[in-house]
């Protein structure tokens, strides 16, 4: 995304992304600190910039920013799929 989205834009954003939702991570353009493809986090929230504030699985905070980082949405099935056990 470039430059700053629109508030109707993080608003959209904000309603595809709510807080809780799961995310895979294929690609982040972070030179310095990026966080590894495959890792999975949770959003926090989204802020007024529209990035996505992320709690990541191994222990990093660091934000998304649809449309520059290559992620996915794990779908809640994919999940149940993953806890369910035998008995």
């Amino acid at each position: 995304m470039r430059g700053f989205p629109t508030r109707e834009q993080v608003e959209r954003i904000k309603a595809r992304y709510p807080a809780g939702t799961r995310i895979r991570l294929h690609s982040m353009d972070d030179p310095y600190a990026p966080i590894p493809a495959g890792t999975e986090g949770v959003v926090q929230a989204v802020d007024d910039a529209g990035q996505l504030i992320m709690k990541w699985d191994n222990g990093r905070s660091l934000s998304l920013i649809p449309g520059e980082d290559s992620f996915s949405i794990i779908q809640q099935e994919e999940e149940q799929g993953m806890h369910m056990t035998m008995g």
